[in-house]
């Protein structure tokens, strides 16, 4: 929000604005009501696409997220002229109107997009499809109309904390019917639609203010918020009544989530590029695989979980210093090349374990299958229970194992990056030889870094192996080390929320877009040369590097404007 932020006379009502045209406001109105009338009736002649949406006046899911967003847009067009005029002040309503009229038109126009696809031609879009859109377009339209307004910093408002608490709750209460609601939808189409709203309610309530107002309320409330977020995440299997689909994807987004966040360490707080870090993740599998109970496993000793768990830890962590010993006295492209190496040499070495070109440890290409389920203090995750009348099944059980120690995870993140050690990552991250003669241990720190990245690689693998049921070399492919690398760069370098982010975003996406799977790539690049262009933050950045940003744009523009000041003298 670059528009916003000079403080005004607490003693005026609303700040100052510049002239907008009258009939703005009204037509916004008009826009909202357009919107919700429409939402009231049928859009599709063909009920079988879209979850049904060809009944007047019963709003199927699509509909209903469309009045959600006219909802909040009639609250920006009361807060700008009207009884919530008072929260005009502190919200930027204009901004955040553009962004819910454009982004409610670019869903509307894909909806009937996704009709004319899914049943032959625009014939079968009925009425309300397009009385919704061109309401969507008047809401954009009085967007564009209205003025700009001079804010109050965000950082001054105040509530009681009991409504800051609430305000919390209620987003965190929405992020959980968002999922589930989601991850429920059976067809691709309406999922991408699902999406496109929640970019454009975030986008708008981004672009208002609203979720700044929530970002310092977190953090006056940073347990509460913390707590609230576990507890929805906590609630979710309640909400898949006992289907392992969802649930499924759910554990393998949490595996994922808490790989990338050991590799957050090394690459994020640390800076050193690990193109070969899904090995740590699979050493974990392989030494669960091995340990585990299994007809095919190949070590006889069978000690109990929370045993392994701490063995393939380690083991993880010792090939994280082996790695680590030689290579890091290399840095930049040298060291990526390295560690790719290192990555596809243990993929080769899990193929060659096979008995015949080396000792017989992981039954080579065949891997180790049939890994049977976890049973800790006589609890057998492989089985379904019923709480509340609600059944969770194997894949809900590892989902609430898989949180648990991604809470672990997030701890220790937090803990060394807020510690003496992750400053001095953080140090040689911006400047290796700097840190080096403030006397920082420059070696010694990132051999740690890539101990305890791996350390905590090796204890997702080790939960992975046993709710995947089977280790293969496969499964560690250098594809894989990328997609972590990504979902760094793409949700944040050095943050948690990001990483977390991140991770969700790239491995639910491909399992719920199956029929993008040979675009696969090509969106992926597509996704990281915008990300680099637009917000080379990340989309959660941290407080730090978002100032080294903006110091460098501001040394730049001082540069442009010097040089520009010079050819004119020379003129």
């Amino acid at each position: 929000m670059t528009d916003i932020q000079t403080p005004v006379d607490e003693a005026a009502e609303t700040p100052a604005a510049e002239p907008g045209k009258p009939i703005a406001w009204p037509l916004g109105l008009a826009g909202v009501a357009l919107v919700i009338v429409g939402s009231f009736l049928s859009w599709s002649y063909d009920g079988r696409i879209l979850n049904d949406l060809s009944i007047n006046f019963y709003p199927g899911g699509l509909q209903i997220l469309a009045i959600i967003v006219a909802l909040l847009s009639l609250v920006l067009l009361l807060a700008e002229k009207g009884p919530l005029v008072r929260l005009g002040s502190w919200l930027d309503a204009t901004l955040g109107l553009r962004a819910l009229g454009t982004g409610l038109t670019l869903y509307m126009v894909l909806v009937l997009i996704a009709i004319s696809v899914e049943s032959d031609g625009l014939i079968n879009v009925n009425p309300g499809g397009y009385v919704t859109l061109a309401g969507a377009v008047l809401i954009a339209v009085s967007a564009w109309m209205l003025p700009l307004r001079q804010l109050r910093d965000m950082s001054e408002a105040r509530l009681p904390a009991w409504m800051e608490i609430a305000s919390i709750a209620a987003l965190m209460a929405a992020l959980l019917f968002v999922a589930a609601y989601a991850l429920g939808l059976p067809d691709a189409w309406s999922f991408i639609l699902c999406l496109v709203f929640v970019a454009t309610a975030a986008f708008g309530l981004f672009r208002s203010g609203a979720m700044t107002f929530v970002g310092h309320a977190g953090q006056r409330h940073r347990r509460v918020l913390t707590l609230a977020a576990f507890v929805a995440a906590f609630l979710f299997p309640f909400t898949q009544n006992g289907d392992d689909t969802n649930m499924s994807i759910a554990g393998a987004v949490l595996v994922f989530s808490a790989t990338a966040m050991g590799l957050n360490i090394v690459v994020g707080l640390a800076g050193l590029l690990d193109l070969g870090y899904i090995a740590f993740l699979g050493s974990g599998a392989y030494v669960a695989a091995t340990l585990s109970t299994s007809a095919f496993a190949t070590i006889d000793w069978k000690p109990p979980f929370l045993v392994v768990v701490l063995v393939g830890a380690c083991v993880a962590a010792v090939l994280g210093l082996i790695i680590g010993s030689p290579t890091l006295r290399v840095s930049g492209d040298y060291l990526a090349i390295v560690t790719l190496g290192f990555g596809e040499i243990f993929r080769f070495s899990m193929f060659n374990l096979d008995g015949n070109n080396g000792p017989n440890l992981t039954n080579g290409p065949n891997g180790i299958p049939g890994i049977p389920d976890l049973e800790v203090f006589g609890f057998n995750f492989g089985g379904s229970h019923t709480i509340a009348g609600i059944e969770l099944t194997r894949f809900s059980n590892y989902y609430f194992l898989l949180l648990l120690l991604i809470g672990g995870v997030i701890l220790a993140f937090a803990r060394l990056n807020n510690s003496r050690i992750g400053r001095g990552w953080v140090a040689i991250r911006e400047d290796e030889k700097a840190a080096e003669a403030m006397g920082v241990n420059v070696f010694g720190l990132k051999l740690l870094a890539f101990a305890i990245g791996a350390f905590l690689a090796g204890l997702a693998g080790t939960i992975k192996a046993h709710q995947d049921g089977a280790v293969s070399p496969d499964q560690y492919i250098f594809l894989e080390s990328a997609f972590l690398l990504a979902a760094i760069v793409l949700g944040g370098m050095g943050t948690i929320a990001g990483v977390l982010l991140g991770a969700t975003i790239l491995k639910l996406l491909p399992e719920k877009l199956r029929f993008f799977q040979e675009y696969r790539l090509l969106l992926f690049g597509l996704l990281l040369v915008l990300m680099m262009r637009f917000r080379p933050e990340g989309l959660v950045a941290s407080r730090r590097r978002q100032l080294e940003f903006h110091e460098e744009d501001e040394e730049l523009a001082v540069e442009v404007e010097e040089e520009r000041l010079a050819v004119g003298e020379a003129k």
